[in-house]
């Protein structure tokens, strides 16, 4: 009888297998390839309280700046595949799998596995209010009246606000001067006092200054006109087709992590991001919620790949 028993029992645990493993199985890392204050390391704390609270265990976010994020991104995909790290980061990862080609350690598309997207930043086209242009087609005419004669400042080479720029010119045959800067503060200082003619720029950092008259909107990149600026029109209804230059923030993990982990995190981050103190921290930085599958944001992140290293190359552009 009692080997019978034990018979039953083996077969019953061989139909239904080993029960799964508890996940998280400890504190769950989020690495924020910047520096704290961000935007993204602001999403990252978002995300951290609500997680813990839905998955019961700690949640740490690690900063690991530099190399214009790929020392952190470097981490996450070098980490196991065991749902105990992830990367949340903005879409400067695929634009830095072409600035750096011959020297990226790992593929960003190849690498890592999509999770889901959080959120949306939008970049708006700005000049000084005594710039005598009003339009995109003010802009156009003036440029290509005086090539590389007006100026636009950046953070840097590479960034998204460079790209924007660049993508800008790409598509209306325009040519005008790059200057780089180390860092936003400077551009943002050089602009407001006239040294240099354009800049994209993000809008919460854009918009005191447009409220106050001392910057002159032109566009907004984004594919929709913004409620911020509902007036202000974007690129596309200027006419300048596939001139979508929104940045978009999301979080991945390791290659190989298990389908199942992905999917919890993604309902948990869905849960999480569905909260107004989520909105109200997001707006404050310029950016609006979203939310993917992880199927539609590995779609979104291998065309921006493509997209991003087609210009890329065409312009010629490295990184410094």
């Amino acid at each position: 009888m009692k080997r019978a028993i034990i018979l039953l029992l083996g077969l019953f645990f061989a139909v239904v297998g080993p029960a799964q493993a508890k996940w998280p199985e400890r504190s769950v890392t989020l690495i924020v390839p910047f520096t704290p204050g961000t935007g993204i390391d602001v999403i990252a704390r978002q995300l951290s309280v609500g997680l813990q609270d839905k998955l019961g265990e700690a949640i740490v976010v690690e900063n690991l700046p530099g190399a214009s994020g790929n020392i952190g991104t470097e981490k996450a995909v070098r980490a196991r595949p065991d749902g105990q790290t992830f990367l949340v980061t903005v879409n400067t990862l695929v634009m830095n799998a072409s600035l750096y080609k011959d020297t990226l350690p790992y593929d960003p598309v190849e690498d890592l596995a999509p999770v889901g997207l959080t959120s949306w930043g939008s970049l708006l086209l700005v000049t000084h209010p005594d710039n005598d242009v009003n339009t995109v087609a003010d802009v156009i005419a003036a440029t290509q009246e005086k090539p590389g004669e007006y100026t636009y400042g950046t953070p840097g080479v590479g960034t998204p606000h460079h790209l924007s720029m660049a993508l800008f010119a790409n598509l209306t045959d325009t040519d005008m001067l790059h200057v780089p800067y180390k860092g936003t503060s400077g551009a943002v200082t050089d602009l407001l006092a006239g040294r240099v003619d354009y800049m994209f720029m993000p809008v919460h950092v854009a918009l005191p200054q447009i409220e106050s008259g001392k910057l002159k909107v032109i566009a907004t990149g984004s594919p929709e006109r913004l409620p911020q600026l509902p007036e202000v029109p974007t690129l596309a209804e200027a006419g300048l087709e596939g001139a979508d230059v929104d940045m978009w923030y999301g979080v991945l993990a390791p290659k190989d992590t298990p389908r199942e982990i992905i999917d919890a995190m993604n309902a948990a981050m869905a849960e999480v991001l569905d909260n107004p103190k989520v909105d109200a921290a997001f707006d404050a930085q310029g950016m609006v919620r979203a939310h993917s599958s992880p199927e539609e944001f590995a779609a979104l992140i291998a065309k921006d790949a493509q997209r991003w290293d087609q210009l890329i190359t065409e312009a010629q552009i490295t990184a410094e």
